[in-house]
């Protein structure tokens, strides 16, 4: 596959009046001037909307939004910040859907990502051939990516679990679910992307071009650039999938079977297409598994009963083939397989057909079913070494969360570390297999809210004894960050400063101090 060559530029300035200033003193005047086809908004409606994001954690205002029509107009605004006299914060917002205030920017502007995909031209366009993929905007939502392929009979080859998320917001992270022993993360499932630095450079790189910077943002947490587009890996679409649940009340014994069907020296592992697990932590939880596919009532009553006798949690795992018309057969072969060889407890193996968009669209249709629950949301993901799993089960399972009633998922599967790339700045612990936890919790209670952050500080306090790292983390100071990114924070800090030297760019994260603000 030929990657695109685009070489570097730096967009230029031309003076003229487009806008209203700013209402806060603090944003330089000479920003109303700008030559950019795009909108700056500071009316106190708009951007008390932008003021707080998915967990309704925080609360912070932006001077600014900004709706860019094209990533030069993205250029534009990074550049004239970068060389005023008085510089000022950029953040960038797809869905909004971090839960501590990591895109926040309090008195800066705020940059509405999801104003690029209004522009006349197609942001979506996929390519076919021996290596497929598709050229997608960093503004678009995965379930647009992914209904766009199928047309094609295509799909992305790695999605995560929830498709309303950005390409952009995810590569910013890593992106991850259930077939990530298959291909990784999505940031190792990218061949290019375009990114608009912190001095208002557009750069195209990939793994040949540019690679310092393609490392660094992917997982980057949007430290060293805008996202603008992305060239996304793709494989051939299946029709349908097997989708068998297991349910378990003994930790070791369901930590054994995922682990062995992630395993490349398994048979197992090259039969299934997709692996999670789940925690519920007792009777409470397990009443709202209906919430999930194709649990009739009596399943539910007959798992709310398993919880009930095992008094304490029961453990889920979600194995998933997927199949075309013309392999069913071979489909219900691999999961008969796949049942004589797994130790789930006896009598409580579900199996369903479904279209495969359904599946990898489960959780709107569960987010919907819950809406009514709660919008409060203090997630909490950790990454915990498989050596230390069992211990996390019986301190964090078992003993913090005990008579834990809140609405949530709380997930739970391994990962193998050679699937991630390791000069990329997204962090993993020293393991070769580690396991993703986590914590999706909701509420509509601020009481409830508060309750569930100390929770999660508990939960904090064990992982870092551990050994374990945070995935979509959220620090208070630098002090933390340094032992999160541990022998990756020298690169981490020098990428920074040639990439994005005033620390303009996300100062939600509280990484670093923007230079020369005021």
């Amino acid at each position: 596959m030929e990657l695109s060559r685009h070489s570097s530029i730096i967009l230029s300035i031309t003076i003229v009046t487009t806008f209203a200033s700013f209402v806060k003193s603090s944003l330089p005047q000479g920003l109303q001037t700008l030559n950019i086809s795009s909108e700056i908004s500071t009316d106190p409606n708009i951007t008390a909307s932008f003021a707080t994001d998915f967990g309704m954690l925080f609360n912070s205002t932006p001077g600014a939004v900004f709706y860019p029509s094209s990533p030069n107009d993205i250029a534009t605004l990074i550049h004239f910040s970068y060389t005023s006299s008085k510089p000022f914060p950029i953040s960038q917002r797809g869905r909004g859907h971090s839960t501590y205030g990591q895109t926040l920017v309090p008195d800066g502007v705020l940059i509405d990502m999801s104003s690029l995909g209004h522009t006349n031209y197609s942001r979506i366009n996929v390519t076919d051939g021996p290596i497929p993929y598709a050229d997608v905007g960093a503004e678009q939502l995965w379930i647009d990516v992914l209904n766009a392929t199928l047309k094609h009979d295509l799909m992305p080859r790695m999605l995560t679990d929830y498709l309303s998320l950005t390409v952009g917001g995810t590569l910013s992270y890593a992106g991850i679910s259930g077939r990530e022993f298959k291909h990784g993360p999505q940031i190792s499932n990218v061949y290019e992307f375009d990114v608009v630095t912190g001095t208002g450079e557009i750069v195209t790189c990939s793994r040949e071009f540019n690679p310092d910077l393609f490392y660094a943002a992917l997982g980057g947490l949007g430290q060293f650039g805008v996202i603008t587009r992305a060239r996304i890996a793709l494989q051939p679409a299946q029709k349908r999938v097997r989708w068998s649940r297991l349910f378990y009340t003994d930790i070791k014994l369901v930590t054994s079977d995922l682990e062995k069907l992630i395993s490349p020296d398994n048979n197992l592992s090259g039969i299934i297409d997709f692996v999670e697990g789940e925690v519920l932590l007792g009777v409470a939880q397990a009443s709202l598994i209906g919430f999930t596919f194709n649990f009739t009532n009596s399943d539910v009553q007959k798992i709310i009963d398993l919880a009930s006798d095992n008094n304490g949690p029961i453990y889920l795992l979600d194995a998933v083939v997927f199949y075309n018309d013309t392999t069913a057969t071979s489909a219900e072969q691999k999961v008969d397989l796949l049942l004589k060889e797994l130790q789930y407890t006896s009598g409580f193996a579900f199996s369903y057909d479904i279209p495969l968009l359904n599946f990898l669209n489960r959780l709107h249709y569960q987010e919907t079913a819950r809406s009514s629950q709660g919008r409060f949301h203090p997630w909490l993901v950790m990454f915990v070494p498989k050596s230390k799993i069992l211990e996390f089960d019986s301190t964090v399972y078992k003993a913090t969360l005990n008579g834990t009633n809140t609405v949530g998922s709380l997930l739970i599967y391994p990962m193998n570390r050679t699937m991630w790339d390791d000069e990329m700045s997204a962090v993993t612990p020293n393991a070769e297999v580690f396991y993703t936890t986590d914590f999706l919790w909701t509420t509509s209670e601020a009481n409830d809210t508060k309750n569930i952050t100390i929770k999660n500080n508990q939960i904090q306090n064990v992982g870092e004894q551990l050994g374990c790292k945070e995935y979509l983390p959220h620090f208070k100071n630098q002090v933390e960050w340094q032992k999160q990114f541990g022998n990756k924070w020298g690169k981490f800090v020098s990428r920074k400063m040639k990439y994005d030297p005033k620390a303009l760019l996300s100062p939600g994260q509280r990484i670093f101090t923007p230079s020369g603000i005021n």
